[in-house]
């Protein structure tokens, strides 16, 4: 009888530490799900009709000053070799102050898009982690070539292009 007791005392403490794996595991190719989001595309596509102004601006204004250059170059050949020498010096000065003022512009606009880009990854995180939550998964795992953190999934657990086409239909609407 005792023996029956502790047998059966074992069988429940086994059945009882025995949980049954209901974890629901996906993985995404963070890659082709930001690379391949059309808000992103539109965020890169601003960005560079925003940068080709800004060389055609860059250009105009260089074309101005090399203008302005030459004609100051004349100048200075009719002009005493003090004159002249004053009037270089303020070409300089107006040169470094133009390229400081291009170098200013060309770092906002690269903070800009990159902060717009920074957005858009924690929005499509959110939508991830939103998406897991709503669908029962557990556990839904980014992978890219650059960091492999997903060695091997089964092609039904690879959520890359559901995720994908729910969010381009999100931003559509």
């Amino acid at each position: 009888m005792k023996n029956l007791c502790f047998v059966a005392l074992a069988l429940l403490v086994f059945a009882s530490c025995e949980k049954p794996n209901n974890n629901k595991i996906g993985y995404i190719d963070n890659g082709a799900v930001i690379n391949d989001y059309q808000e992103k595309k539109d965020v890169e596509a601003k960005f560079k009709a925003k940068d080709e102004a800004f060389k055609k601006k860059t250009d105009s204004i260089s074309q101005a000053f090399q203008l302005e250059v030459q004609q100051a170059q004349l100048k200075a050949k009719k002009s005493s070799r003090k004159k002249a020498q004053e009037l270089m010096n303020g070409l300089q000065q107006k040169q470094q102050l133009l390229q400081q003022q291009m170098q200013f512009e060309q770092q906002q606009l690269g903070q800009a898009f990159q902060t717009e880009i920074d957005s858009l990854i924690v929005k499509v995180k959110g939508y991830v982690k939103d998406y897991g939550k709503a669908n029962g998964y557990t556990y839904i795992l980014g992978t890219s070539d650059a960091a492999a953190s997903v060695l091997y999934g089964k092609d039904e657990n690879d959520l890359t292009q559901t995720i994908l086409d729910s969010l381009n239909a999100k931003y559509k609407k």
